[in-house]
């Protein structure tokens, strides 16, 4: 094979996923090739070849496997096509001018081993301030998701009582923490005692395992006698109802996503039942996507960087190895066995 022309294999939506966990059945690696030289050749000018080293695993993807728009209003993956992800690769070929060989960038397109991709759809990143992987996690959209949904929409203040759900999920995480930099007091929920263990490690002044409090409601009278001022809603379903009867007055609840529900068609969804409580505590519950806040990347960026460089942040990777292992870490997300945010490494042997 001439060198030009490299193996690639890319993950593609075979069936649609539209309730239950995902399987072997809806996705499947396919092996193909891919000429590197033909960057630029095709009438495409400004395309990029990249080498993919690290995958993002995400929640929010699951809602893009179903063969219906289910609330998000992204496109759906197509059949038949790879799917799509936030990555972080190589740059092996350019015919774009603001990227060289051997730079470092990220972007979302289709997960694969490599790809050509539009270089309006890459950013190069800085690895002297953190590691390439950070750029999906702590420096990445999780962050930023975290950042918007808890200071802009949640306007924390000193001495708020904060709840955060699935707290050691890869937003969860930085919510509680940017909490106690904003000088609340923080709780979160998780579903293991090990991953409690995490999060009071990382300064969270307490958390819970939810798998193991058979009563939500009781739980959250105990954790917060003075009643939730934020909720960073992560789950939805009963864990949101619970919390609806612990709201103060003036409460605010960023709604950042409803991992609970993903695995079910939306008629089979738990309803809340208890929605009058934002009336009668004046409560503002607000849905967001952190892509409405891209204008305020350079204001984000410059507060995180500065907190990791302060040591006030800390995060933790569930790592796995190679594009198989793409259904495990989807899934583990889902089960509550990951332990961190999930990231594939497709790089040499580290």
């Amino acid at each position: 094979m001439e060198e030009h022309i490299v193996p690639n294999t890319e993950l593609i939506l075979v069936e649609y996923a539209n309730e239950g966990p995902v399987t072997d059945a809806h996705l499947k690696i396919r092996e193909t090739q891919l000429d590197i030289r033909s960057v630029g050749k095709d009438g495409s000018p400004g395309d990029v070849a990249v080498q993919n080293l690290w995958i993002s695993v995400d929640p929010y993807l699951r809602q893009l496997m179903k063969e219906s728009v289910d609330g998000l209003y992204f496109p759906n993956f197509q059949l038949n096509q790879a799917i799509r992800s936030g990555l972080v690769g190589k740059v092996v070929a350019s015919s774009n001018p603001a990227f060289k060989v051997g730079d470092i960038v990220s972007g979302f397109y289709q997960v694969s081993e490599y790809a050509i991709v539009p270089g309006s759809n890459l950013r190069k990143i800085e690895t002297t301030i953190a590691k390439p992987s950070d750029y999906l996690g702590v420096l990445g959209m999780p962050a930023l998701t975290a950042w918007a949904g808890f200071i802009i929409v949640g306007e924390p203040k000193p001495g708020d009582e904060v709840f955060v759900s699935a707290a050691a999920g890869s937003v969860g995480m930085l919510v509680g923490q940017l909490a106690k930099i904003k000088g609340c007091r923080v709780v979160g929920s998780a579903g293991s005692d090990e991953k409690v263990k995490l999060l009071k490690e990382f300064g969270f002044d307490d958390a819970f395992n939810y798998k193991s409090e058979t009563d939500w409601d009781a739980a959250l009278s105990r954790y917060f006698p003075r009643g939730i001022d934020i909720y960073f809603d992560n789950v939805g379903g009963r864990m949101l109802e619970a919390v609806l009867n612990h709201i103060n007055m003036n409460a605010r609840i960023p709604v950042c996503g409803m991992i609970s529900q993903y695995n079910q068609e939306w008629k089979q969804r738990f309803g809340v039942r208890n929605l009058l409580n934002l009336v009668g505590k004046c409560a503002k519950m607000e849905g967001f996507l952190c892509g409405n806040y891209l204008h305020r990347m350079g204001e984000f960026f410059e507060e995180m960087t500065g907190y990791i460089k302060q040591g006030k942040i800390k995060y933790k990777e569930d790592v796995k190895v190679g594009l198989d292992s793409f259904l495990e870490a989807f899934n583990s997300m889902f089960t509550g066995e990951n332990m961190g945010k999930p990231v594939i490494y497709l790089g040499p042997p580290q």
